[in-house]
């Protein structure tokens, strides 16, 4: 059970999960699919539109799975939900929050570029 608040939790933690170049480069796509499906996703329900509904649960399934793929190349896998509510509330922190402060701050870039990281391509 973690005692400090969720965003300060994630973000002590981030950059110990997220060093893998090719979990980075997936991170860079999945993220804002993520964010467009979510957006899409309130659409749907806002305007009865099934087409948006859908699309934006795609969207988001696809960028779930692909961040659930860059994350099996970790040396350090993140820590385990304890629940559904714990679920929904990560992954939209990391979604829409942390993971861009990790973009703008520069330490995505800095763990791409890091020497000695592994290669994207092995």
């Amino acid at each position: 059970m973690r005692d400090e608040p969720l965003l300060s939790w994630q973000w002590r933690g981030y950059a110990r999960n997220h060093q893998h170049p090719r979990n980075l480069l997936l991170h860079i796509v999945a993220v804002p699919m993520f964010m467009a499906g979510t957006v899409l996703l309130a659409y749907g329900l806002l305007n009865l539109s099934l087409p948006a509904l859908v699309l934006g649960l795609v969207c988001m399934g696809m960028s779930m799975a692909l961040q659930a793929r860059g994350h099996r190349l970790e040396a350090e896998a993140p820590e385990p939900f304890a629940g559904p509510a714990d679920i929904a509330r990560r992954i939209l922190a990391e979604q829409w929050i942390t993971f861009p402060r990790y973009v703008l701050s520069g330490q995505w870039w800095v763990a791409l570029t890091r020497r000695g990281a592994p290669d994207p391509g092995a």
